[in-house]
């Protein structure tokens, strides 16, 4: 059988090859068991300098978690997803925190759990084919994989019309959001890879990357985006949307109402509190609350099956309205989880 993460030692190089090109490289728990493996082995081998992250095929780095293998299990009770999550989460911790550098290289399609194991890198590299995106108050889910802590520090609103709207954006905006660093051609991409294994890794990223590339398009929007963002219910934001004298304001909220009331609350009350956390572990600890509540309940389960299973695009919302979604019910997802904590937190406390 084919492995579905590919490792190679290529000079002074690991490389990390992200190996279901028919799925898009959607993260599976062995592939994320191998990767949390692989980056131990060499956190503490000599011989490694840098570690390269790419994809498999031509789409994309990775299209995120495999939500039909989540949305199966999910009628089953959901603990394999659980226990998917957890360890995803904790390697999402380990990138961001890998004391060798780590070069993420976002080309094509860059969702979900793909950010999470790309954007927390020390280098993360995008190309003019870049479609990077959190997608999931559209099925019903909010951004994790640290990915609510990424939007949060977003500058001004820009991450929060990211979150709620559930759009893609590409290399430019990444860089813009902080979600990315370098702009490489997708033409020299294999010349990074085999540079990478010989020299150092900060040099031959700089080297290979441009000054000169497209500017950032949702950059350009901030002054409405910072103003029509800049509240902490939903239904405040839907109506400085809707009464600005700009177009793509009217878009963004026609977007938004399309989404899950309860993911779309949820979300943005994820982000307001992770924008006052102190570390990513935080963020993950408090995901791994929101994710739990959400795998236990209907919306995520309706969401992925009316977009992937049946692919009716009519799900059924449950509360269907906004203004039937209460500060007590958005409140129930932060609860603490008790023996199921994932504890990330505590554990970088212990460690300093």
């Amino acid at each position: 059988m084919d492995s579905e993460t590919i490792l190679r030692r290529e000079g002074r190089l690991g490389h990390i090859i992200l190996n279901r090109p028919q799925a898009m490289n959607a993260l599976t728990h062995r592939m994320v068991a191998e990767i949390t493996a692989a980056l131990e082995a060499w956190r503490e081998d000599d011989g490694v300098a840098a570690v390269l992250l790419t994809g498999a095929g031509e789409r994309g780095l990775c299209a995120g978690g495999d939500i039909v293998a989540i949305y199966r299990d999910a009628l089953q009770g959901g603990k394999a997803t659980a226990a998917f999550w957890a360890d995803e989460y904790r390697l999402n911790a380990r990138i961001a925190r890998y004391p060798k550098p780590y070069v993420a290289v976002m080309d094509g399609v860059v969702l979900g759990g793909g950010v999470g194991v790309s954007a927390h890198a020390g280098i993360r590299v995008v190309t003019e084919r870049s479609k990077i995106g959190m997608p999931e108050t559209g099925i019903g889910f909010v951004p994790d994989v640290g990915g609510t802590w990424l939007l949060s520090h977003a500058p001004g609103e820009l991450g929060t019309h990211v979150a709620l709207t559930a759009g893609s954006i590409g290399g430019s905006d990444a860089i813009a959001l902080g979600l990315a660093d370098h702009f490489i051609s997708s033409s020299d991409l294999p010349v990074l890879a085999q540079a990478l294994a010989h020299g150092d890794a900060v040099e031959t990223v700089q080297s290979l990357s441009s000054n000169y590339f497209p500017p950032s398009g949702l950059a350009a929007e901030r002054s409405w985006i910072n103003e029509c963002y800049a509240f902490d219910t939903v239904e405040q934001i839907l109506g400085a949307l809707q009464a600005s004298p700009v177009p793509a304001a009217h878009e963004a909220a026609a977007a938004i109402l399309a989404k899950s009331p309860m993911a779309l609350k949820v979300a943005l009350a994820s982000l307001r509190r992770a924008r006052d956390l102190a570390s990513l572990e935080e963020a993950l600890d408090q995901e791994f609350r929101v994710s739990l509540r959400f795998l236990a309940g209907s919306e995520f389960t309706e969401g992925i099956r009316a977009q992937v299973i049946d692919k009716d695009r009519n799900p059924r919302w449950a509360p269907p309205l906004l203004h039937e979604v209460t500060a007590d019910d958005v409140e129930e997802y932060f609860a603490d989880l008790g023996p199921r904590e994932l504890g990330l937190a505590a554990q970088l406390h212990a460690r300093s």
